[in-house]
């Protein structure tokens, strides 16, 4: 009896785990060093400057930020580094061969353009913009530059991303027609009510500088901390969260974007001002796969952030302790038998037959899949992949074009949210458009 490959694949679960110590970037020679200059040292800008700080070859010289709180603790943790609350006075030394944006999302495009324009190579926290007709201008001006721009997601380098991209690719899993995503929490921090510091003051605060181009409203500590939470400075969970899930889902299925999105949402549970939903769900359109996106800020079940690839012949799933997960589909028989009850014998036995099966039974279920575990080796940090761009003189490992196609998801998700309506996106022309 002959029995097909996907007949062959069974319930057995093979799992990839990481395996040996993670590799550092070579130790650089004095005139190899990078000279850092940090925009924004807040939540995720002091994680930048402590893991730089660690990194061979990088020099952190001056940071920028609004807040003399953070100043004070770059000065403690980097002794001898220079501060200021000016980023132009980063940008405008000679010395400093790169950069790092920290920033709300409404100052990403601004910063990310005049650091280009000053010659620097730019690290820049996800998401990449504030709104989806940013991306543009800074794909351009770093074509125009010549430098190095990498977006912050870190997903897109993981070791599991890069297997689950190999696996895709070769057919492993068969094809591909829904991604889910979920990333769930339920804690203040979780939904950026975040403590805000008692020296924190109109004194010690450079509030106009932090409003920008926004509307001007009075000083606002809240607005100031948990910026987050409010659209004039953010995308909320769309911008925050998705984007990690949306920049991994991108590289692993070799997409740019979505063709559409369709958006539910809500405030739930934070009734404390903010004007993003802290539940929100998003159906994206690709051109060969649907793609499921929720996060609710208001229950932690499933412990974080998963991915589910279904395949045709198998699931593969990113769990919460780090390890991916292929699963196959159960063995199917021969024959589905289940379309044949009703017959009588005599028809019965002459379709099994017009099938090749002359004794008269049902084929059984093809053999199991063996369960296996897989190794993988791991990689760079994803920021230090943004040191070995440069010294190496690689293309960078999360592009302008990739953060602008993930935070331009996003964009469209909330945009389909706000308005109520199904939004598509021509990722040629640019135009966002209703239906």
């Amino acid at each position: 009896m002959h029995i097909s490959r996907r007949q062959f694949a069974a319930s057995a679960l093979t799992v990839y785990k990481l395996a040996g110590p993670k590799p550092v970037l070579m130790a650089a020679k004095p005139n190899d060093q990078i000279a850092m200059g940090y925009i924004g040292s807040g939540i995720r800008g002091s994680y930048l400057i402590e893991s730089f700080a660690k990194t061979p070859g990088v020099k952190p010289l001056i940071v920028a930020d609004l807040f003399d709180g953070h100043l004070d603790w770059a000065k403690e943790t980097v002794p001898g580094i220079e501060t200021t609350k000016d980023y132009h006075t980063v940008l405008a030394r000679k010395d400093i061969d790169a950069v790092t944006v920290a920033t709300p999302d409404h100052w990403h495009v601004r910063i990310v353009l005049d650091a280009l324009a000053a010659g620097k190579h730019v690290y820049c926290e996800k998401p990449l913009t504030w709104s989806i007709d940013e991306g543009q201008a800074v794909i351009d001006a770093q074509k125009k530059s010549g430098k190095l721009v990498m977006v912050g997601s870190q997903s897109k380098t993981s070791p599991w991303i890069l297997k689950a991209k190999e696996l895709i690719r070769d057919g492993a899993i068969g094809k591909v027609s829904m991604v889910r995503m979920v990333n769930h929490r339920n804690s203040p921090d979780g939904a950026w009510v975040y403590p805000i510091p008692a020296n924190a003051t109109p004194q010690t605060i450079d509030w106009a500088r932090f409003i920008g181009s926004s509307p001007k409203i009075p000083f606002d500590l809240k607005r100031f901390f948990r910026w987050r939470c409010w659209w004039e400075y953010s995308g909320g969970v769309a911008t925050d969260l998705f984007v990690h899930l949306l920049t991994g889902m991108h590289e692993m299925m070799s997409v740019q974007g979505p063709n559409s999105a369709v958006a539910q949402g809500g405030i739930y549970k934070f009734n404390d001002g903010r004007t993003v939903p802290d539940v929100l769900s998003v159906l994206f359109e690709y051109d060969s796969f649907i793609a499921d996106m929720n996060v609710n800020l208001c229950n932690a079940r499933g412990n974080g952030s998963v991915i589910t690839v279904m395949g045709t012949d198998a699931t593969m799933t990113f769990g919460s302790r780090g390890e991916l997960m292929v699963e196959y589909e159960a063995p199917r028989p021969a024959l589905e038998a289940y379309g044949l009850n009703g017959w009588t014998k005599a028809m019965k036995a002459k379709h099994l037959e017009s099938l090749g099966f002359t004794d008269g039974k049902i084929p059984r279920n093809g053999e199991q899949k063996p369960a296996k575990e897989v190794k993988l080796e791991r990689g760079l940090e994803h920021y230090e992949y943004f040191i070995e761009s440069i010294r190496e003189g690689k293309p960078s490992r999360e592009s302008a074009e990739d953060g602008h196609f993930a935070a331009g998801a996003a964009h469209l998700g909330n945009m389909s949210y706000r308005r109520g309506k199904k939004m598509k996106w021509d990722r040629v022309s640019g135009k966002v458009s209703e239906g």
